[in-house]
């Protein structure tokens, strides 16, 4: 095997080397600002010099009857730059919301934060320790947790960052546009060896993914494993069917609005679905009643997303190992 450090193309540190599609968004963003910002240090810098100039002590110019108000001036000086800056909080807000929803198609990857590593697993079970191996041209969404501290998943090539929280399920995703290797960092002080937690990611062909995919160690892909706890954790013992406990049915639950006890309503999504694992007594379905004990403590991270992708997959009787290929 080949000790030597792979040699990583630094795109995010070049304007326009772009390897996402997000990035190019991002860049287009950028450089607007940038153009328009310098634009108006220039106009500005521009009149006061000539001011300086025109008006300077000594200077031949009529300094009788001087105005005492410009409201024409000013207001055009508030209405002009307003409705340009909300051009540009509007454009940016577009942006942020389209990164904000994965395409219903995007491949899921687990990523968990951890001082000082980043564990991810692919839905085949093919896991992986800072280092992601995604397809080209296919939309990727990480779901991000942590088991410990504050960590931030930063691809500066594809313009990205995302914190990894306690506590919380986070999620960030991107399509690859460029193969290669690219740099992958925390950007979230998480430590003593936080400089260390570096990685990167390689952006394969998909046919090369798929057999890179089917060339790790054969173990049960995510939402096996995650079927296997709900098995081994008692969790069927009374949300399957038939149960003699009063208890949700979670088959098909994931994206669908419940109405909780309080009269609130949420829709289902791996947060919710995590805190109910490990804190039931907060958003109780109405109902039932908040009789279901707390797992907190008793799975980690990395069992609670592979619980949590069984569910969001729509707790199938019998996964396939290719539920999440």
């Amino acid at each position: 095997m080949n000790d030597q450090p792979a040699r990583l193309a630094e795109p995010g540190l070049q304007l326009f080397g772009a390897a996402s599609s997000v990035a190019t968004a991002t860049d287009t963003l950028f450089v607007a600002l940038l153009l328009l910002c310098g634009a108006m240090a220039l106009l500005l810098a521009a009149l006061v010099v000539w001011l300086c100039v025109r008006y300077r002590a000594g200077a031949a110019v009529d300094r009788s009857d001087p105005p005492s108000d410009a409201g024409a001036l000013e207001t055009t000086w508030i209405v002009v730059p307003l409705l340009v800056f909300l051009g540009i909080f509007a454009w940016a807000a577009r942006d942020f919301l389209v990164e904000q929803r994965p395409p219903p198609d995007a491949l899921p990857i687990h990523v968990v934060g951890k001082q000082w590593m980043w564990k991810l697993e692919h839905g085949s079970g093919r896991r992986e320790i800072n280092e992601l191996h995604v397809p080209q041209g296919r939309p990727v969404e990480l779901i991000l947790a942590s088991e410990d501290a504050i960590h931030s998943f930063y691809l500066p090539a594809f313009r990205l960052k995302q914190d990894a929280v306690p506590g919380r399920v986070t999620h960030l995703w991107f399509t690859a546009t460029r193969l290669g290797e690219f740099r992958l960092f925390c950007s979230e002080f998480c430590g003593s060896e936080h400089a260390g937690m570096v990685g990167k990611v390689t952006v394969m062909s998909p046919a090369e993914y798929a057999r890179w995919l089917d060339a790790g160690p054969v173990e049960p892909g995510t939402v096996q494993q995650g079927f296997a706890l709900y098995r081994s954790s008692g969790c069927s013992g009374c949300h399957d069917a038939g149960s003699t406990v009063h208890a949700p049915m979670l088959q098909g639950l994931y994206g669908r609005r419940v109405q909780l006890q309080d009269g609130r309503s949420v829709t289902v999504d791996e947060s919710y679905l995590r805190d109910s694992i490990v804190l039931p007594g907060r958003d109780v379905v109405a109902g039932f009643a908040p009789i279901m004990p707390s797992y907190a403590g008793q799975l980690d991270e990395t069992q609670l997303q592979q619980l949590v992708a069984y569910l969001r997959a729509g707790a199938p009787s019998n996964p396939t190992p290719e539920a999440l290929r």
